[in-house]
């Protein structure tokens, strides 16, 4: 009789983890589409579940924002790769890359 309330309770708490865990990721949604750079030597596109760097080989990493931080990974593998968002606006991003780099993108 004692365990049916401690089934019922881990069996409330694996539902509300996974509801957490597959919850929808905040995403904005000026940051999404295409993005060049303004030298022309790099694309960059994201949608609402990858982001995308072309300028060597294009390789899709899944990502999150917080803040204005994005943060990359390949297959949700770790360490993040972090990009620190500097300006955003409809036509402009201006992204601080991970070697302190700034690069302006323009749609």
């Amino acid at each position: 009789m004692k365990t049916y309330p401690l089934i019922f309770l881990y069996f409330a708490s694996a539902l509300i983890l996974l509801n957490i865990s597959c919850g929808k990721k905040q995403t904005n949604p000026k940051l999404e589409g295409a993005w060049k750079s303004k030298d022309g030597e790099t694309t960059l596109k994201i949608t609402n579940k990858q982001f995308t760097l072309d300028n060597e080989s294009p390789v899709p990493e899944d990502y999150f924002l917080k803040g204005d931080t994005i943060f990359t990974s390949f297959e949700g593998n770790q360490p993040y790769t972090k990009f620190v968002i500097q300006k955003l606006n409809d036509h402009e991003l201006s992204l601080m890359f991970p070697d302190s780099v700034a690069v302006e993108f323009s749609r």
